[in-house]
């Protein structure tokens, strides 16, 4: 089979492939409407499935588009895994469930966030606590991240801003301020939210609906735009020293990385969903894994992102101008090529053997 097959031009194209996917490996699907329409008016939704013994108690768990655009990736990723029959192959008492486009407006709409234009994962945090968590140095470079203007001059003089901040305080010290999640410029990039968003909502009634029985669950969420041109980063959000850390280093090998201990290419972040898993499944031992695929440099993809925070608040996303802005946003995090999705396709069959395994030792 050509694996490049199972990947999409868009979300619509994308979810009719799912759906076909999944009904042909005789998964039982259901559907989360969304309340917000895609851009050219259709609907959206967040589709599930599942296959196995419906009270299995070991349940690999695989999650698309958490990051939107992402999703051309962890789609493609769910599709050829069921095209190529890996559902009839699951060991004895094992279940499967796949999430396909948590954040489906994203997906639509070519965005990274939700329609709250929130950062899924920088959402899931306790709202109810009295404080939120603080980020000093986005806060000093809120307005050169997402500028009022986005012209040539605007460009310029706010790249010489981060440049200057990055030569000061190294550049991981800036990737750190940019993405590592803030809570008080609703406008911005990385913002994670003053409240729960539907995606999170919905996800947690999955979670409570599919993996009530659960004792052991292994998840990999698929993300993209970190790291060289299609190579799958092995993220584990842990510190190395946490026992889930050490399951996923025996699950995948050593080549697991880890924000915390500084080896990854991701900054260390606030409010993860595979973060957030443990406590949404209390009864079960938890192992989760983001699968970070690369695409473009860093500065493309952080251009492209404050590019789009800049049109979705200041701009007019249906224009001809948001159009060039929402193609920049797709190339930074879609590798739209045959070696990119095959090298997406074999990493992802690979963990996913891995993760099964490790399930059932």
């Amino acid at each position: 089979m050509n694996s490049a097959e199972s990947f999409s031009a868009d979300f619509a194209e994308a979810r009719v492939k799912f759906r076909a996917a999944a009904a042909a490996a005789g998964g039982e699907l259901e559907i989360f409407a969304h309340p917000e329409p895609a851009p050219d008016g259709s609907d959206l939704s967040t589709d599930v499935a599942w296959f196995g013994p419906k009270a299995a108690e070991r349940v690999l768990v695989m999650i698309s588009a958490t990051h939107g655009v992402e999703g051309f990736c962890g789609s493609g990723a769910q599709i050829d895994w069921l095209q190529r029959g890996e559902a009839a192959r699951l060991p004895p008492g094992v279940g499967v469930l796949m999430v396909h486009a948590i954040n489906p407006y994203g997906f639509a709409w070519l965005r990274r966030v939700t329609q709250e234009n929130v950062d899924l994962n920088r959402n899931w945090i306790d709202f109810a606590a009295n404080t939120r968590p603080a980020n000093k140095g986005y806060d000093a470079l809120s307005e050169a991240i997402c500028p009022r203007d986005w012209d040539r001059e605007s460009q310029g003089r706010t790249a010489e801003i981060l440049g200057r901040y990055a030569r000061e305080q190294g550049p991981m010290a800036l990737q750190q301020a940019v993405s590592g999640g803030q809570y008080d410029h609703p406008a911005g990039v990385f913002f994670g939210g003053e409240g729960p968003t539907w995606s999170r909502r919905t996800q947690t009634a999955i979670f409570a609906s599919y993996l009530s029985n659960a004792r052991k669950v292994a998840i990999i969420d698929y993300h993209t735009g970190l790291g060289p041109w299609g190579y799958g980063e092995l993220i584990v959000t842990h510190h190395p020293t946490d026992p889930a850390f050490r399951r996923a280093a025996a699950w995948y090998g050593a080549c697991v990385t880890s924000p915390a201990a500084g080896n990854s290419t991701s900054a260390e972040i606030t409010g993860d969903g595979l973060g957030a898993a443990p406590a949404l499944l209390p009864s079960a031992e938890v192992t989760g894994m983001a699968l970070e695929v690369g695409t473009q440099s860093l500065a493309e993809v952080m251009l492209a992102l404050r590019a789009d925070a800049w049109l979705h608040a200041y701009g007019d996303p249906l224009s001809s101008e948001g159009g060039k802005i929402m193609g920049q946003v797709r190339a930074a995090f879609y590798g739209d090529a045959d070696d990119w999705k095959g090298m997406v396709a074999g990493q992802s069959l690979a963990v996913t053997r891995q993760a099964l395994a490790g399930l059932c030792s």
